[in-house]
């Protein structure tokens, strides 16, 4: 049976490291990298980007990556109401940096454009997004 040397021992403890959120931003207009940001900006990038993203859609991104939104395009109103929460807290599940998601508000427009407005709140603060469908 293999040992381990002597003076070899194995640290049982786990050490949390705190990973940077500084990251690449992107000019959305332009489509062009307008600088480096991390903390809230960082933050807010990364929900644009998980929400403009299908989840399973891209193989570049992991199968827990983004929001399962297209299939709700069509369905009874009620019904997108009381499922928008729920796949927008579990696209946002992953990122232990992202602590909650409240204060939902729906507005349907007249032309038929459903309007998802919420707060994101963050290790590093809180903002306001919003999903169009």
């Amino acid at each position: 049976m293999a040992t381990l040397p002597d003076g070899v021992g194995l640290d049982a403890s786990l050490k949390h490291t705190e990973h940077p959120t500084n990251t690449f931003l992107i000019d959305w207009s332009s489509r062009q990298i307008s600088g480096m940001d991390e903390g809230l900006g960082a933050m807010r990038q990364a929900v644009e980007i998980i929400l403009q993203n299908e989840r399973f859609r891209w193989q570049i991104y992991d199968s827990n990556f983004g929001t399962e939104l297209e299939d709700l395009v069509g369905e009874e109103y009620d019904y997108i109401v009381s499922e928008l929460p729920r796949r927008i807290e579990e696209a946002f599940s992953l990122d232990n940096r992202i602590l909650s998601v409240e204060n939902f508000k729906c507005l349907e427009q007249n032309s038929g454009i459903l309007t998802v407005s919420f707060d994101v709140v963050t290790v590093y603060g809180t903002f306001s997004e919003e999903v169009e469908m």
